[in-house]
């Protein structure tokens, strides 16, 4: 998972609305960044969904990780993502891209 971590600090975190201009978190002790707390999940994900459209791979991000998070409502609903507040939802397709690229260079 190391891998996959310090790729997606240098694609995702550096670039995250929830960070400093240098890619620091700002997220508090009481908010936990989704990307660090389901990273095994995601990249199961990833490893698991063969497919050319990113719909698939959101389609299971929602029934294998959004399905857990205490943020979605039993009618599927989620007011993080509504307010494009959750930061799996927001860059999802580049964390697909960046977990696929670390498995090819890894080939």
């Amino acid at each position: 998972m190391d891998k996959y971590l310090r790729a997606i600090r240098k694609n995702i975190c550096s670039i995250c609305v929830d960070s400093t201009e240098t890619g620091k978190c700002t997220l508090n002790e009481h908010e936990n960044c989704a990307l660090e707390l389901y990273l095994p999940k995601i990249v199961e994900i990833v490893h698991s969904t063969q497919s050319e459209e990113m719909e698939d791979y959101v389609r299971s991000l929602r029934s294998e990780v959004c399905l857990d998070c205490r943020a979605q409502e039993e009618d599927g609903s989620c007011y993080l993502r509504e307010d494009i507040n959750c930061a799996l939802d927001r860059y999802f397709p580049l964390i697909v891209e960046t977990i696929q690229t670390v498995d090819k260079e890894s080939q």
